[in-house]
């Protein structure tokens, strides 16, 4: 796991006191069975293209509140979030709060965990 600095740590707790969370427990079945939300990966392209999680689409962190509009015109539309590990999707979820979005939600433990889980993954 990457060693964090203490500004962004600081950064990525503050956006955690007002974003949702959830586990990859609560996704996966969700998952399942089909059910509908938006799943996004905000992580780097190459992260993306290395591996990630089946249903998911990217929109990785440096252009999702460019993009997300057109993507998700619905502001209500339910949107899960996943990074590596949670931090860099807590940061998104706050940002597309405030540009809005109501339903937003940020998978604490991100591909590491459902990796760690020995999910599927996909690749490319």
């Amino acid at each position: 796991m990457a060693k964090h600095n203490t500004q962004f740590l600081k950064l990525v707790n503050d956006a955690k006191t007002r974003v949702r969370e959830c586990t990859i427990h609560d996704v996966k079945p969700r998952i399942d069975k089909g059910e509908t939300f938006h799943f996004i990966d905000v992580r780097e392209e190459s992260e993306w293209a290395a591996g990630h999680i089946p249903r998911a689409v990217h929109l990785g962190r440096g252009i999702i509140e460019r993009d997300i509009e057109q993507r998700i015109p619905d502001a209500s539309a339910e949107i899960i979030l996943y990074c590596g590990g949670g931090f860099r999707s807590a940061l998104v979820a706050d940002n597309l709060q405030k540009m809005g979005y109501t339903n937003v939600i940020s998978m604490d433990g991100g591909f590491r965990a459902w990796n760690e889980a020995g999910w599927a993954i996909e690749r490319g």
